[in-house]
């Protein structure tokens, strides 16, 4: 009787494991994520500053997009795939995104100060 609960714990252990939590599989990791969304919104507001047709976005992001991807060795599917799993998951998004406000605001804030100090090193009239 021993040998029988054993097997069956053993089994169920087992089949748990391998159907347990499946976003190993085609799921950018939470890290990567917050990399690439801060740098998807940086292209994003790049581009939207130099729109001048309809065609801009195209014309200018599609390149910048690839090299992004290339960059993170992923590609536009797994990065669709990924936010489509994370919107399902709001907790999980919410945490990426603080993350991410995090990052831009040191990029805003480090220009900020590059630009304070271009300012004043131009000479005084």
């Amino acid at each position: 009787m021993r040998k029988y609960i054993t097997l069956f714990f053993s089994v169920t252990f087992l089949l748990y494991a391998c159907t347990g939590n499946k976003t190993n599989g085609g799921i950018i990791k939470h890290d990567q994520m917050v990399s690439l969304l801060t740098e998807v919104h940086l292209i994003d507001g790049g581009i939207y500053t130099i729109q001048q047709n309809p065609d801009s976005l195209y014309k200018y992001g599609t390149g910048r997009y690839l090299a992004l991807f290339k960059k993170h060795h992923t590609d536009s599917a797994l990065f669709s795939k990924s936010l489509k799993y994370y919107t399902r998951q709001p907790v999980e998004l919410q945490a990426i995104y603080v993350e991410v406000l995090k990052n831009l605001t040191k990029k805003a804030d480090s220009l900020s100060k590059i630009q304070q100090k271009q300012y004043n090193a131009l000479p005084q009239k």
